[in-house]
């Protein structure tokens, strides 16, 4: 499986350990967080698809709760079972997003796709989503995380000096600014009508679209030399605006949270 391949060069490489608990980094994971608090209740079984290296998965464990965690890459596997540890209920399988038999219709009240949809195509992405719906229960409550296009217009095409030769080359089109993703470039690309688009075929209940990042990703060495006392200002002005629709589609990473009907 040629998609396969190129994912496990690119996260035999990544340092995501290293992104998640950079400053910049913490501002995804703790909006993520904060939201799937929103609905976490005593005694709700939890399912993490595409765990990585755990990061979510553990956090979530760590508050008593029973996490079941599934990940395709080796490598990203390893790291997360390094890390259990006895006060944490967690099973991790390998597996796929597309294929998830190993897990009962209606088993888990809160189901995480917070990595599959940033690297999965055409019709694998409703496949996926259909799968995360069918182990949830009714009622449950989804997280579906995407990478957002505009933001890489911006931060990788302009900020770095990119764009002229991603157009030249095919990559992003020059004249709606989409980005042209496939399996080589490990990531697809979304802007907010897309998700629209893919969600309107699913019996779902929208509860929040949280740009989980949104201005922090182009600012990064601002974040970074924040102090603790003015990064908790920031944190806050971030989770007011984080829902705004006239913000959310400039965010590196979006998150999707709806209710399975």
């Amino acid at each position: 499986m040629e998609e396969l391949k190129y994912l496990t060069e690119y996260y035999n490489n990544y340092d995501e350990e290293g992104r998640l608990i950079s400053k910049y980094g913490q501002v995804e994971f703790l909006t993520t967080m904060k939201y799937i608090n929103k609905y976490l209740k005593k005694g709700m079984r939890v399912l993490e698809i595409g765990a990585g290296t755990g990061r979510y998965s553990l956090a979530i464990a760590e508050q008593g709760f029973k996490v079941n965690a599934i990940e395709l890459i080796d490598h990203n596997i390893d790291i997360l079972k390094s890390k259990i540890t006895e006060n944490c209920s967690i099973d991790v399988r390998q597996g796929n997003a597309l294929n998830l038999d190993c897990y009962e219709d209606e088993t888990f009240e809160v189901t995480l796709l917070l990595g599959p949809l940033y690297h999965l195509f055409n019709e694998d992405k409703k496949r996926a989503i259909s799968e995360a719906l069918r182990v949830t229960k009714k009622g449950g409550v989804i997280f579906v995380a995407y990478c957002m296009n505009d933001a890489t217009i911006v931060n990788w095409g302009f900020q770095k000096g990119n764009i002229i030769d991603g157009i030249e080359k095919g990559i992003v089109d020059g004249e709606s600014f989409k980005c042209l993703s496939n399996p080589s470039l490990i990531f697809e690309m979304h802007r907010k009508e897309e998700i629209d688009e893919l969600m309107a075929g699913f019996n779902v209940q929208r509860l929040h679209f949280v740009g989980t990042d949104l201005l922090t990703n182009h600012m990064r060495n601002t974040i970074e030399e924040m102090d603790d006392k003015l990064f908790e200002v920031y944190l806050k002005y971030h989770f007011s605006i984080c829902e705004r629709a006239d913000l959310v589609g400039i965010t590196h990473h979006s998150l999707d949270v709806f209710r399975k009907l």
